[in-house]
């Protein structure tokens, strides 16, 4: 099957998943034909949803973001890592308390299930990405780490595409937190199965039936193949064509861009 075949048969899939970060924005400059691609879903009547490993923002902020670039998304349309980090903790430990590094989105979400906030003895320590981050909370949390709490992290990436270049992201963050306790984090984000298997159930649609697409072979590529979904490299953030094909597995597209995807005549 050639690359138009293949891009044939993305443009025939029922439903989406798409990462953010990289693929619809870098920092608050929206990508190129970010829009056309939006205006496409919506025109083809596609289901489709921004699955984002970032916890710091919630679903209205992600939506309020949006619209600020000029993309008006419905608010059911988002689920982050700090969504997917809560459900997990809600599940798995009802009640339990946590000491959080991380933005406000992580905060709300854990609330919204009952979590409460605990700096003396936590259950958990749970980490996820924030610019606040400093030295006093990388103690605190080893310290926690070191009497019994547990270790999550919201997500693995290792860095990300900001404005003027690549950002540390939350496995950057946790990983003082690994390297001085000995322990190692479970990371909740892509490509962990539980927030793809979450994903496609809002999504509703079958797994034989849906797209990935990403900009890191590491969590978006690898998650897609995982879950049974056709996958999109887009080189418009963390992986390049060059540096994927280190990998031993292959997406089964790569696009400059989302905008690739809406047909030209569209």
């Amino acid at each position: 099957m050639n690359e138009q075949q293949k891009l044939a048969e993305l443009r025939d899939k029922k439903g989406f998943i798409s990462d953010m970060d990289g693929v619809i924005y870098h920092g608050n400059q929206i990508l190129p034909g970010v829009r056309e691609f939006v205006n496409w879903l919506y025109r083809e009547k596609k289901d489709f949803l921004f699955l984002t490993n970032a916890s710091e923002r919630t679903p209205r902020e992600l939506k309020q973001k949006l619209s600020r670039l000029g993309l008006e998304v419905d608010e059911n349309h988002f689920y982050t890592s700090a969504m997917a980090t809560a459900k997990f903790l809600a599940q798995q430990a009802p009640g339990c308390s946590a000491y959080v590094i991380g933005g406000a989105g992580l905060l709300n979400e854990l609330h919204d299930v009952g979590i409460t906030m605990n700096d003396v003895n936590p259950d958990y320590v749970v980490v996820g990405e924030t610019p606040a981050y400093n030295y006093m909370m990388l103690t605190k949390a080893v310290q926690l780490v070191e009497r019994g709490a547990k270790l999550i992290a919201t997500n693995s990436d290792i860095s990300g595409p900001g404005e003027n270049g690549m950002v540390p992201a939350c496995k950057a963050l946790v990983a003082p937190i690994e390297l001085a306790t000995g322990r190692t984090a479970y990371f909740v984000g892509k490509p962990n199965p539980l927030i793809m298997r979450t994903g496609l159930k809002l999504l509703g649609v079958h797994s034989a039936d849906a797209a990935m697409i990403g900009d890191n072979m590491n969590t978006d590529i690898i998650a897609g193949i995982e879950t049974g979904l056709m996958t999109v490299l887009v080189l418009s953030g963390v992986s390049t064509r060059d540096g994927s094909k280190n990998y031993a597995y292959q997406p089964n597209l790569i696009l400059n861009g989302v905008g690739d995807i809406v047909p030209a005549t569209q």
